[in-house]
């Protein structure tokens, strides 16, 4: 009998057990804090053993040393790039080279429904679908095959995720990633998809409209992406990050998934080909580059990220730097668990996330 995981921190809802699984044996279900899980058919199931050999967390855990690895600081020399980006810009312009070498690029992008799915571009104009950050986690749903069938076609794919995404396509796709290049993410851990509904259907009810953009970081104020923006009918609202409810529960670690409060990405050390994010701490490590518009933190891991950056390091204003210079919160360990996190998520189900969230600070 196939068991996946004993405890729900043992599962990061990637979806590749499901992917890899030919009798289709496996099905995500969501749970009550809005996490999916993989829930097997034990009639269906064969006990082939492709499901856990695709799974990022029970795989070996090989922590390779941080020797060898280049570390940057980089800002897009076109402002427009940096100012629709998340940090300084690097995922818009490695998707442009991809792209323009009859490449496909899949990253996150944010549906209508507000949902959140992992998708593929081939033209640079829809770039800008797949940039800035979004506070929820995606859906995989056929991507895998995806990648796997534009590679085995010989094109180059660029796949950008969260370190667990990129270990799972890593395993899934196996000896045939040649072309592949991973880029993950320096991650605070993934929130939960009811609860972002949740606020969304708030949103909408207290202006009166249907929200058709949500921006989680806006830097129209140069504060490095602190303000949240939104269109809600037609009318465009902003405020501080701080201010923000969804983001408060976020960065009060009440929403996150279990898995991430044990996350073993959460270092230098990882499989992917380069690491990226926010570079805080830039106005100790270089402040002549803060600028309140964001710079990217690279982590170069191996050849192939090395050689992704030589093709793209043109467009950028950038400097080598120090693993000590990099190494924030995330990087060192994961996000801890709130003692409040299920109190939280109990109250959510019977009360305004509002009323919730006040409850607990009490």
């Amino acid at each position: 009998m196939t068991t996946l995981f004993k405890k729900k921190s043992q599962c990061c809802g990637c979806g590749a057990c499901r992917e890899i699984c030919a009798n289709r044996a496996i099905e995500m279900t969501t749970d009550w804090e809005g996490f999916s899980y993989p829930k097997v058919n034990q009639t269906l199931c064969i006990d082939c053993g492709r499901c856990k050999a695709v799974c990022p967390i029970h795989i070996k855990d090989e922590k390779k040393e941080a020797e060898g690895r280049t570390y940057l600081g980089a800002q897009a020399k076109d402002d427009h790039i940096r100012s629709s980006s998340t940090s300084g810009g690097i995922f818009p312009v490695l998707a442009r080279h991809v792209l323009s070498q009859g490449g496909v690029v899949f990253g996150a992008a944010l549906d209508s429904d507000g949902v959140v799915f992992h998708r593929e571009i081939e033209k640079t104009e829809e770039i800008r679908l797949l940039q800035k950050s979004k506070y929820v986690q995606s859906r995989m749903d056929g991507c895998y095959e995806k990648i796997r069938k534009y590679l085995r076609d010989g094109r180059q794919v660029l796949f950008t995720g969260t370190p667990c995404q990129c270990q799972a396509v890593r395993q899934f796709i196996g000896k045939q990633g040649d072309r592949l290049l991973l880029v993950d993410l320096v991650c605070y851990g993934v929130p939960s998809l009811k609860i972002w509904k949740q606020y969304k259907t708030k949103l909408e009810k207290t202006y009166g409209g249907r929200i058709t953009s949500f921006c989680f970081r806006d830097k129209r104020h140069k504060d490095n992406g602190h303000t949240v923006s939104m269109c809600i009918g037609d009318r465009e609202y902003s405020h501080s990050m701080d201010q923000d409810l969804f983001c408060k529960l976020y960065f009060q670690n009440y929403i996150i998934r279990p898995s991430c409060h044990s996350c073993k990405f959460c270092r230098v050390e990882r499989e992917s080909d380069m690491t990226i994010g926010d570079f805080w701490g830039i106005e100790k490590v270089k402040p002549d580059m803060e600028d309140g518009m964001g710079t990217s933190l690279v982590i170069l891991h191996n050849e192939k990220g090395v050689d992704a950056w030589e093709r793209v390091k043109e467009h950028f204003r950038y400097f080598q730097c120090k693993k000590e210079d990099v190494l924030q919160p995330r990087l060192r360990k994961p996000t801890p668990r709130s003692r409040r996190r299920w109190g939280f998520l109990v109250l959510s189900r019977i009360l305004d996330l509002g009323t919730a969230e006040r409850i607990m600070r009490k």
